[in-house]
């Protein structure tokens, strides 16, 4: 079975039993507001968890899937408008505990844009419960002034797309930043106030030796992030590394992508940090709040084009194309192309499937269903009961989506 690892992030929701899901739209919807979103639920409550997609890039790399776009003045203000209106047309039913801005490249914003979104995010939502307000942030687009205005303005924690310490592999990453320029931007920072920073990294890049790779895991560590991400390198369709794949002129390395993770787990793990899910690494009390909130099962609500939301029994996508998704939403309609219904049958699947991905694996009694296919993955050494809950054994992190497929 290849090594894999799939990242899973709140920017595009990953829904690995997804099929399963009741379709309820098969072609792009929209639907007019005429009440308060209240009314589209059965039960409504309080979402306290909340996306926002800002999809423009300075740059499109070349392994990335998300859905991006390159930025006009007039294009980026539009989209504000839209997703400003959006936001309004929420309000009542969104009181957040967490945030993340999430893209393409939110960083890529200039200052007046900046304040623009966050001062009508904060004259229209109640932000009194917030806890965390992630954004990502490219390092080429780090500066002082912006830095200063983001944390000025409530957003307390920084995820930064590092992805190597290695120039020569940030050159085949696409990448528009160096090492040194990475570096200069962690401290500008931290200059800035920000006391909860979290380092991405990729591995399994082809061309990229161990030696490589550790000396990115050690010169991370030296800077103290609170938070760690290493992903493995994944070729999504329609990329360009999806397509050189198929060329035959890049190969993933399996025995390396495999050392590359174990050695990642053993030097985060002696320098104190927690592997609290799969992919991710922590200091203690520093995991990614939002990030645990939507593996867990909760409620999310996602805004701006492409961005998936859940909320009770309802799950849907907004318009993928920025210019559809803004004339769409400021015309007074909800910009969504699909929406299923989510069964509590698939909420348990799901909660299954992503809670045994992280370091508290699922209880024995929710994992019922599906005890003897876990007794399976036990004698195989993949998974093991502790405590009454099942959990991944070091092998089994190395092969989590052999085990997650237990649950489809």
């Amino acid at each position: 079975m290849p090594f894999h690892e799939r990242r899973i992030s709140p920017r595009q929701s990953y829904h690995p039993l997804q099929a399963s899901a009741v379709s309820i739209f098969q072609k792009p919807h929209t639907f007019q507001l005429s009440k308060a979103h209240g009314a589209l639920f059965d039960d409504p409550v309080l979402i306290e968890h909340l996306y926002i997609h800002i999809p423009f890039c300075p740059n499109i790399c070349p392994y990335c899937a998300f859905y991006k776009e390159s930025a006009g003045r007039e294009r980026v203000e539009t989209f504000l408008d839209a997703l400003l209106r959006e936001t309004e047309a929420w309000k009542e039913l969104v009181r957040p505990r967490t945030i993340f801005f999430g893209g393409g490249t939110p960083s890529a914003l200039s200052i007046p844009q900046f304040e623009k979104l966050l001062g009508g995010l904060h004259s229209r939502l109640d932000l009194s419960g917030l806890e965390e307000w992630t954004i990502e942030m490219n390092p080429a687009t780090v500066a002082a002034d912006k830095a200063a205005l983001l944390r000025e303005a409530g957003i307390n924690r920084v995820s930064m797309g590092v992805q190597s310490w290695d120039d020569d592999v940030l050159k085949s990453l696409g990448r528009t930043h160096d090492a040194e320029k990475a570096e200069e931007s962690f401290h500008t920072l931290r200059q800035a106030g920000f006391d909860n920073l979290s380092i991405d990294l990729i591995f399994g890049v082809p061309g990229q030796s161990l030696g490589s790779w550790r000396e990115s895991l050690e010169r991370s560590l030296r800077l103290a992030p609170e938070h760690l991400s290493a992903y493995g390198l994944t070729y999504e369709e329609d990329t360009e590394f999806f397509r050189k794949l198929g060329r035959g002129e890049m190969a993933p390395d399996e025995g390396l992508e495999a050392d590359q993770f174990e050695l990642t787990a053993t030097l985060l793990g002696k320098s104190g940090y927690l592997q609290y899910e799969v992919s991710n690494y922590a200091l203690p009390g520093r995991e990614s709040l939002h990030n645990s909130a939507y593996w867990s099962g909760k409620d999310y609500l996602g805004l701006g084009p492409s961005a998936f939301s859940t909320v009770g029994s309802r799950r849907w996508r907004n318009i993928r194309e920025t210019g559809i998704y803004s004339e769409t939403t400021l015309a007074g309609k909800t910009a969504v192309d699909f929406e299923e219904v989510v069964t509590e049958e698939l909420k348990s699947k799901e909660r299954a499937a992503f809670g045994m991905r992280t370091l508290l694996g699922v209880p024995e009694e929710e994992a019922a269903p599906w005890e003897r296919d876990l007794v399976g993955m036990e004698n195989k050494g993949l998974v093991t009961l502790s405590d009454g809950r099942w959990v991944l054994t070091a092998r089994g992190r190395l092969l989590a989506d052999t085990v997650a497929e237990v649950f489809i």
